[in-house]
């Protein structure tokens, strides 16, 4: 079992949809983001090069989000799993994109999970 950081609720800016006329303005997503470390906090030593930055990470999701556009929110969720699992000491990220798109519902959404390829 391995120590985790969350991050709930991250409110993302994104150009994302299916027909084009949903991309033309920017929407909010809301990504909830479970990182899972290599190590375990057992011996941080209250030191923030010891751990993964939360912030760190939360300033490269708003990135990879803002840049360009996408179809779907599959593709979001992917390009976001892999921004995560490619900082030292995450061994794996389950990741859940929530849209606020249809009017009868709170959300529809995905959710996936990734590991660090070894190699």
């Amino acid at each position: 079992m391995s120590d985790r950081i969350h991050i709930r609720g991250l409110r993302l800016v994104t150009r994302i949809g299916v027909p084009d006329e949903e991309r033309v303005l920017p929407q909010s997503v809301s990504v909830d983001v479970s990182i899972s470390l290599s190590r375990s906090f057992k011996g941080f030593d209250d030191r923030i090069e010891h751990t993964i930055d939360y912030f760190q990470v939360s300033q490269k999701l708003r990135e990879v989000a803002a840049r360009g556009e996408r179809r779907l929110i599959e593709t979001l969720a992917e390009d976001l799993a892999a921004v995560v699992v490619a900082f030292d000491g995450v061994c794996a990220v389950t990741l859940e994109v929530k849209k606020f798109i249809l009017a009868d519902c709170d959300h529809v959404s995905v959710e996936i999970t990734r590991a660090r390829e070894r190699g």
